[in-house]
C-alpha cells in the first residue's frame, strides 16, 4: 500500500530524481516556460508554487531555502526580485500546465509549464 507516499518516482533513483527536478525548476524561472513531459511538469509544479511562495516572503532564510534548491544564484535573484514582485497578489496557482503534443519516438505526452505571471517576449 502506498498510503501517505507522496510524489512521483519518474524511474529514477531518489538522487538523480532530485538533481533532475532541481535542473528543470532552474530552467523554468530562467526561461519562465519549458516543454517537458505532463507527469514531469504534474511533479515540478508542486517545487515551483512552493519556491515562488519563499520569493514573496523575502527574507534571507526564505533566500537560503531557495538557495538550497535553484541551482543558479542569478536565477535565485531573478525568482526574489522580478518574479515574486510579478505574482505579489496572487495567492497561489503561479505555474499553468498547457498539453501539448505526443513526442516523435516514444509517444510520450509533453507539456508546456510556464509561469502565469511571466514576460512575455517582444513582438518584431
Amino acid at each position: 500500500m502506498r498510503h501517505l507516499k507522496s510524489g512521483r518516482k519518474l524511474n529514477r533513483e531518489s538522487s538523480h530524481r532530485n538533481a533532475m527536478l532541481r535542473n528543470m525548476l532552474t530552467s523554468l524561472f530562467r526561461y519562465e516556460r519549458i516543454e517537458i513531459t505532463v507527469p514531469r511538469a504534474k511533479e515540478l509544479r508542486s517545487m515551483a508554487d512552493r519556491m515562488v511562495t519563499l520569493g514573496k516572503q523575502g527574507t534571507l532564510h526564505a533566500r537560503r531555502q531557495a538557495l538550497s534548491v535553484i541551482a543558479d544564484k542569478e536565477v535565485a535573484h531573478k525568482l526574489f526580485v522580478d518574479i515574486a514582485e510579478r505574482n505579489r497578489t496572487r495567492n497561489g496557482g503561479y505555474t499553468r500546465i498547457i498539453k501539448t503534443r505526443n513526442r516523435f519516438g516514444d509517444c510520450a505526452p509533453m507539456a508546456f509549464l510556464e509561469l502565469v505571471e511571466r514576460e512575455t517576449p517582444a513582438a518584431g
